[in-house]
């Protein structure tokens, strides 16, 4: 097992990203708005097990303070594992190492698995923000990271 960073035109990132988007469709109906495209402007790390990427998520900039958490996903075959949560522990690190003190993200009210790891890993409920207003199924969460010493 390893978490690497890896890089948004990285064809496992493009294909847990798809998978992940895919899923979603599936849960929510199909609503209008999700992408399947990476950003460049998110920082990817992956979890790796025998060589393959099973699980994938980022940090985006939201300013100079927050950082967003993008594109969480594990693959169905490696969820109960402890995969999600090792890989949100590395990417709050990345954040810190960016230099952010909050960490937000929005998930869908239909996914309480996401929502059990968010909340169980100290994320609080924080009103829908940005591009998610508009959204009925729409959720947010917020994390302070430890200040620097």
């Amino acid at each position: 097992m390893l978490i690497e960073a890896r890089p948004a035109t990285d064809p496992e990132i493009l294909a847990l990203v798809t998978a992940q988007q895919r899923e979603l469709r599936e849960a929510d109906g199909g609503l209008d708005g999700q992408a399947t495209v990476t950003r460049d402007d998110i920082d990817y790390l992956v979890f790796v097990v025998a060589g393959r990427a099973v699980a994938c998520g980022g940090i985006q900039e939201l300013d100079r303070t927050t950082g967003e958490l993008k594109r969480m996903y594990v693959r169905p075959a490696f969820r109960g594992r402890g995969v999600g949560r090792q890989l949100l522990v590395a990417l709050e690190e990345l954040a810190f190492q960016r230099g952010y003190q909050t960490v937000c993200l929005e998930t869908g009210t239909y996914l309480p698995a996401a929502i059990g790891l968010y909340t169980s890993s100290g994320y609080e409920s924080i009103p829908v923000y940005g591009e998610y207003v508009d959204n009925p199924y729409s959720v947010c969460f917020a994390k302070r990271l430890p200040v620097a010493a």
